[in-house]
């Protein structure tokens, strides 16, 4: 045939020649190809906290943004940078923000005149940024007089176009406001404006400001999916506008030492905004539409690390897992009474029933406890000083005693002479000689300290913190009626309900029965004000969160008259700015997420400790099994010693195994979530936010094996609280980091932490939706279609997907090596065996 060489033709010749130099060739290749081998197994994998990972949620330094001011009509700005320290991946938390090549605020009337920047959170679709009627200000109580509102007072800025106030418009729709005092959207109580933030010496300043998304503030609707159903999402963005004030008028008179009296919505005042633009998280409609929902209730320790979880739970399982946060009573009599019917999963700190009660109760429910979160609860502050914000304060436990007991004089209605229950007594603990001794470097401050701030009603985090102050001799002595060495003795109100020795006590008492005149401007006030307005508890350890970060305890101790034909009623006098002074019991993740600073408490042997990673989990390491539930971890103070941090918490999912299948299936999957990829710390969906501490691997083994005994329906009863693991269990990956001040990771004291790398047992169980039987390579024929640990994750990371590439080749390049250096052997033995 044409064009093809025939067998003993000039190609098959030159084939015969080069046939030496390829068999030449093939050990080289084998030799090269094994040594790639080697080089590709040496080569280092990214660490999980890579770029890829860390753009799902930015950190504070990835996404702050400088912006400078500009030079104005009357003031020059121009030498002013603000820095907003995180721009995306926000929610409701605080942001700080802080500023350089400002003007010191001059003072006035104690608290300021001019010279300082009003910073306040808008909404707008706007590119270019959002108007004046889209921003909440106006509402505090600290601005409202003397036009620094919405108020525009006629011809105070020849600018001004509109008329006599700047109406809001909400986001979501609703009718504009009607006057520059109407609070329909914010007031008094709950606005986040910051109307003054004071420049110190040095021309700098710093504040943490509350953002808020569209849950919490829906007339703004920040991260609000704004995309129609079933398309991708788009979560609202929003602003912050920072408008400095310098020392002229708006209508350029300037007059030394008197205050500034005009809007910053004015229009000369607004041309010197400084606007960022905010991205949030999205904050609704994360779940899919029409899935099965289970209730979860209970401990509000695990408020933010559900609501960090729910998005990512809701896409890898069956399941759209809601959560009320209620007192763990609550919880566990839910728990007691789930039926097929009703099912729950309810969050504890103390165990649901002693088992023995259980177990002898006739047709008594049969109870898992799985460890889920390490946190705890804390004493946050917001204290201005002279010079700044104050982030350091030593408490004992008689200090927080008399706190709790209203035993200072201006802790309780008065006028004077001080009641005869608190007389003698200091005016605030800013005056007492105890504190003294424990904070010598603490500033003086212009502001008198309020009230410590609680929850109202009962709680397990509530008597943890009794039960502190029970375990200490001086707090015990103190509350039994034995003066401090200094003289100052209990609230005697307080006596009667035995607080040094009462073990049931699960609630904050206010039972001072002293009444006065309200504050006002006439000398004959026409009401009184009580404990509850002078010191109102707060709703939950969240909103002590909050106030204190705005400053505000919320009390109702001034008087104002009404409109014609409405009785006169009492307000809120909210602290100027560079005045307050507040504190709260909160838990450490509201703590951390409104950036609030907390006392070292001190400990069984003396020690002031701060929370922290290694605190807290140091304060696990403590805790010995409750001798209700052997299965449970107690929470006593009395045995935290060291470097451990004494109001540490280990919060459980209980369940009872008394539900259907379904129910069970899920809240198993659950379980397995929280314990495995939930406990990796950070600000993305469906990981462990700021505040909590990663739990050790012997509590999440403990939590594993309670999610098969649940969705197996039968307890085993091991009686192991700390879950010893089984030799050769490789732990869970993200043990590491928390986000805490001292962010070291796993356990002092032994307690062993995740190993970076899930082996065939941990991957397995990390994933929420494997039941017990499918490690043994069954699935449960009832439980429908298993999802697999990549969902279970929501997805592999990078360091896991170039982990299983690198393998892969590694394979590929010693079996193509081994076959190069065969290949040469098999033809030198096919040859020598050929006659």
């Amino acid at each position: 045939m044409a064009g093809r060489a025939r067998p003993g033709g000039a190609g098959a010749a030159a084939r015969r020649a080069e046939l030496p130099a390829r068999r030449r060739a093939r050990p080289v290749v084998a030799v090269g190809l094994l040594v790639s081998a080697v080089v590709v197994a040496l080569l280092p994998l990214p660490p999980e906290g890579s770029p890829a990972q860390a753009a799902e949620a930015p950190s504070e330094a990835s996404s702050a943004v400088t912006k400078s001011g500009t030079k104005g009509k009357y003031d020059d700005f121009s030498a002013l940078k603000v820095t907003v320290h995180q721009t995306r991946g926000l929610r409701s938390q605080g942001v700080r923000v802080s500023w350089e090549g400002g003007r010191q605020t001059l003072p006035g009337n104690g608290v300021f005149n001019t010279d300082y920047l009003q910073i306040m959170q808008c909404w707008g679709d706007d590119p270019a940024g959002p108007s004046p009627e889209q921003c909440v200000y106006g509402g505090s109580s600290a601005v409202v007089a003397d036009g620094m509102g919405r108020v525009l007072s006629p011809g105070a800025d020849p600018a001004e176009e509109r008329a006599s106030f700047v109406p809001f418009r909400p986001a979501n729709g609703e009718p504009a406001t009607t006057s520059a005092y109407d609070y329909t959207y914010f007031g008094p109580l709950d606005t986040n404006e910051q109307p003054a933030s004071l420049t110190f010496a040095g021309g700098t300043g710093e504040a943490v400001f509350e953002v808020q998304d569209g849950i919490q503030a829906d007339y703004l609707g920040c991260g609000v999916n704004t995309a129609p159903e079933g398309s991708t999402p788009v979560p609202r963005p929003c602003w912050l506008v920072v408008v400095p004030r310098g020392t002229h008028q708006a209508d350029g008179s300037e007059s030394p030492g008197s205050r500034l009296v005009t809007s910053p919505l004015s229009a000369t005042n607004w041309a010197q905004r400084i606007v960022f633009p905010l991205d949030f998280l999205q904050a609704d409609r994360f779940c899919p539409a029409g899935q099965e929902e289970r209730p979860t209730v209970g401990s509000e320790l695990m408020t933010d690390a559900v609501t960090s979880w729910q998005p990512k739970l809701c896409t890898s399982t069956r399941s759209t897992f809601g959560f009320t946060s209620a007192a763990e009573e609550q919880a566990r009599d839910q728990v007691l009474t789930t039926t097929e019917e009703l099912p729950t999963l309810g969050f504890t700190v103390e165990p649901v029933e002693p088992v023995e009660a259980v177990e002898a109760a006739e047709g008594g429910p049969a109870v898992v406890h799985a460890p889920v979160a390490v946190s705890g609860l804390a004493f946050a502050f917001f204290v201005e000083g002279a010079d700044g914000v104050v982030r350091d304060m030593n408490l004992s436990p008689r200090l927080v005693a008399k706190m709790l007991t209203h035993s200072y004089v201006s802790d309780v209605p008065w006028t004077a002479p001080a009641p005869e229950q608190v007389r003698g007594n200091p005016m605030t603990y800013l005056n007492d000689p105890e504190f003294r001794r424990l904070n010598p470097d603490f500033p003086e401050v212009r502001g008198a300290a309020s009230s410590l701030m609680v929850p109202i009603g009962n709680s397990d985090t509530a008597r943890l913190v009794w039960n502190w102050l029970q375990s200490d001799p001086e707090a015990r002595a103190f509350l039994a009626g034995e003066p401090d060495p200094d003289g100052m003795r209990v609230n005697s109100s307080f006596q009667e309900l035995e607080l040094d020795r009462n073990a049931g006590l699960n609630q904050y008492p206010k039972v001072d029965p002293t009444v006065a005149p309200a504050v006002g401007n006439s000398a004959a006030a026409p009401l009184n004000y009580t404990l509850l307005d002078l010191a109102p508890y707060t709703n939950d350890l969240h909103d002590g969160a909050v106030r204190a970060r705005r400053g505000n305890n919320n009390r109702t101790i001034s008087w104002a008259q009404g409109d014609a034909g409405v009785p006169a009623k009492l307000v809120n006098d909210a602290p100027w700015p560079g005045r307050r002074t507040v504190m709260a019991v909160v838990d450490v993740a509201s703590a951390e997420r409104y950036g609030l600073p907390t006392a070292a408490l001190r400990n069984a042997d003396g020690t002031f400790v701060e929370p922290s990673t290694d605190s807290l989990l140091a304060g696990v390491d403590a805790m010995e099994p409750s001798a209700a539930d052997p299965t449970v971890l107690d929470a006593d103070p009395a045995r935290a010693k060291g470097g451990a941090y004494p109001l540490t918490a280990v919060t459980y999912a209980a369940a009872s195994v008394d539900q259907d299948e379904a129910a069970r299936t899920a809240y198993a999957e659950f379980i397995r979530y929280a314990a495995g990829p939930g406990q990796t710390p950070g600000l993305s969906a469906g990981e462990l936010p700021h505040g909590y501490a990663p739990l050790p691997e012997s509590l999440r083994t403990r939590a594993r094996a309670a999610a098969d005994d649940l969705e197996r329906g039968a307890v085993s009863g091991d009686g192991d609280p700390s879950g010893t693991p089984d030799p050769g269990d490789p732990g869970d990956p993200g043990d590491t980091g928390s986000g805490l001040a001292g962010g070291a990771s796993g356990s002092s004291s032994g307690a062993t932490g995740g190993s970076g790398a899930g082996g065939a047992a941990g991957g397995a169980t990390d994933d929420p939706s494997a039941s017990p039987t499918a490690a043994n390579g069954s699935a449960s024929p009832s439980s429908g279609p298993q999802q697999n640990v990549a969902d279970a994750r929501g997805g592999f990371t990078p360091g896991e997907i170039l982990g299983i590439i690198r393998w892969v080749l590694l394979a590929v390049l010693i079996l193509g090596g081994a076959a190069a250096l065969s290949g040469p052997v098999m033809l030198r033995l096919a040859h020598r065996r050929t006659p």
